[in-house]
């Protein structure tokens, strides 16, 4: 009889997990194949999570009929909403949470495209002498316009193998616009930090699960999904099949009522397990199935190889396999150090995410594109006795641009409207070395399955007096990558207290020191661990305040000569950090 009770337990311990572990079926007669559950001893304290993006799946499709063509947007950051975000809610951003390329694709550019496109890649250029605000010298740029021949009509994704790749470990747990390691110490108290957003007070985890719920929306019946998730270790939460044979909306459900914070954090083993799912799809024709891990983290590994390089390497081998990498960033805290060295490899990219519908209305219009890398190690020589190239904004691989070569490992499709393209432009800062006006350039890349092309262009820089803009496209990329100068000069001298920008120096391009492997740029980061971030209160020192203060006239005069209300949006950062003062020192 004393055994009864023990023999009973087992039984529903069985039942139990034989319920979470054994694919089930439904009315409909697709499979439920959800593996992964937490200790079935917690399952009864699962909170459930209602959601308004459990509608039912449906396929979306954000390109309707047109003669518009479509233009390209290089890899690496998709936008810079870890570093408003941050001063938004006073914290001092890092560096890397501000890059050109994630700052330019929140913008449209002229590129200047004159002609017809007739291949996948046609380069347009523009030049430009224009004078610093600061300094008043005179400063050389040439833009590079991104334009392909797809018409938007025409474009369609291939199929898609997706692993989707979900990080739950303790950091995951803490609230969306705060500091998870400042609970461990050395945490200066912020005051006046926004608490009023709608996904203000969530937990990271839950906007991770709503993230990803979005994103099963935009899969296709012939798509393949798989999922893992990680902790100290990883888990295989969902086999790779066919989205037509699995229950996604019961998926869904799992994703959002099953899974809690826990545990360290182990990347390299969740991206050993995401990568290991596509060893039986491995030979995939390429011309019909993209491969691509999406790993949602908030990037602060502390188990394993959690250096830059080692994760580096990982990432890497992926895509040597043509198994390409998106990461999505979660949280005011989320490591961009980290994520923006790993998102330079060949067909990498990544968003961070601050507002869970707007990221829904995001994937809406960009799912298609974040999964479709078509251009592949592009290559600009610079044949020129008169210039040479000492600096490019736009592309990721930037510090791998020499005085004569600019290279971009990806080239990702991306939106138009009208003669402008969204994150259409990479530009070029030029120096001046004689009066030689005549440029060679020689442009080769290849297509996703290995194609080699190219095409050689001679330009003639004409003898313009400054202020000479060729179009407002080379005029906005030069406003933007001014701005973008002078905040990251900004973070990092506030984190080092010095002020290395005057009237005199003009704007400087941004010189940081490097990780011992050389991929991370260091600007007066703090850490706590080696990827464990604290926060830094928001500080803006008087130099600055002044220097702002400036530049705000000159960006409010520019915006205006652009026509471009949608520049704004850096209004609002410029006015804040013009006349910040924390709530202590206002009163």
């Amino acid at each position: 009889m004393e055994k009864r009770p023990l023999i009973i337990a087992i039984i529903v311990i069985a039942i139990i997990a034989g319920y979470f572990l054994i694919p089930k079926s439904g009315l409909t007669g697709k499979t439920d194949d959800w593996q992964f559950s937490p200790s079935i001893f917690e399952i009864p304290l699962l909170k459930q999570i209602s959601s308004p993006l459990l509608s039912p799946t449906q396929s979306v499709s954000p390109f309707a009929a047109s003669p518009e063509s479509i233009g390209y947007s290089v890899g690496g950051a998709k936008d810079i909403n870890n570093f408003r975000e941050n001063i938004k809610n006073n914290y001092t951003p890092l560096s890397t949470d501000i890059t050109y390329e994630g700052l330019f694709y929140d913008y449209y550019f002229d590129t200047s495209e004159k002609q017809e496109c007739t291949k996948l890649f046609c380069p347009s250029y523009t030049y430009s002498i224009s004078r610093d605000p600061f300094s008043k010298k005179d400063e050389y740029y040439m833009s590079v316009g991104l334009n392909s021949n797809i018409k938007e009509s025409d474009f369609h994704r291939k199929k898609l193998n997706l692993i989707i790749v979900l990080d739950i470990s303790g950091s995951m747990g803490s609230a969306f616009n705060e500091y998870y390691y400042d609970r461990f110490g050395g945490r200066v108290p912020v005051e006046g930090s926004n608490k009023t957003d709608e996904d203000s007070g969530k937990s990271k985890m839950e906007i991770a699960k709503k993230a990803i719920s979005s994103l099963l929306d935009h899969l296709k019946k012939d798509d393949r999904f798989g999922m893992v998730v990680f902790d100290d270790k990883a888990y295989l939460a969902k086999p790779m099949n066919l989205v037509e044979n699995t229950d996604i909306e019961r998926i869904k459900q799992h994703i959002l009522n099953d899974i809690g914070p826990q545990g360290g954090t182990y990347m390299e083993s969740g991206m050993k397990m995401g990568a290991n799912l596509f060893k039986e799809y491995e030979g995939s024709d390429q011309s019909e199935y993209e491969n691509r891990i999406i790993f949602l983290t908030d990037a602060m590994p502390n188990i394993g190889e959690t250096s830059e390089e080692g994760l580096f390497n990982i990432t890497k081998k992926n895509a040597d396999n043509k198994i390409y990498t998106t990461f999505i960033g979660i949280g005011v805290d989320f490591n961009t150090e980290l994520v923006e060295a790993i998102t330079k490899i060949r067909g990498a990219n990544y968003y961070s995410v601050h507002s869970s519908p707007e990221f829904k209305k995001r994937m809406d219009n960009e799912f298609e594109f974040m999964v479709t890398p078509l251009i592949f190690n592009l290559i600009l020589n610079l044949d020129a006795k008169g210039y040479e190239i000492i600096k490019v904004y736009g592309s990721p691989e930037a510090n791998e641009a020499t005085g004569t070569i600019m290279k971009i490992n990806t080239l990702f499709p991306s939106k138009k409207e009208g003669a402008e393209t969204r994150g259409g432009l990479v530009l070029l800062k030029l120096k001046k070395l004689s009066n030689d006006t005549n440029l060679k350039l020689t442009v080769s890349y290849e297509d996703r399955l290995g194609n080699k092309d190219g095409n050689d262009v001679a330009v003639n820089l004409e003898e313009k007096q400054s202020d000479f803009f060729q179009n407002t496209g080379i005029r906005k990329g030069i406003l933007l990558a001014r701005y973008a100068d002078l905040m990251k000069n900004w973070i990092s001298d506030e984190r080092q207290n010095k002020t290395t920008i005057t009237r005199e120096t003009g704007i400087l391009i941004p010189r940081c020191g490097s990780s011992s492997s050389g991929l991370i740029p260091r600007c007066g980061s703090q850490y706590l661990g080696d990827k464990e971030r604290q926060s830094i209160p928001l500080k803006v020192s008087d130099n600055y305040k002044a220097l702002i203060s400036e530049f705000f006239i000159y960006f409010k005069a520019e915006t205006n000569a652009i026509g471009d209300n949608t520049l704004n949006k850096e209004v609002t950062v410029i006015e804040k950090l013009s006349s910040y003062a924390p709530a202590s020192q206002s009163k």
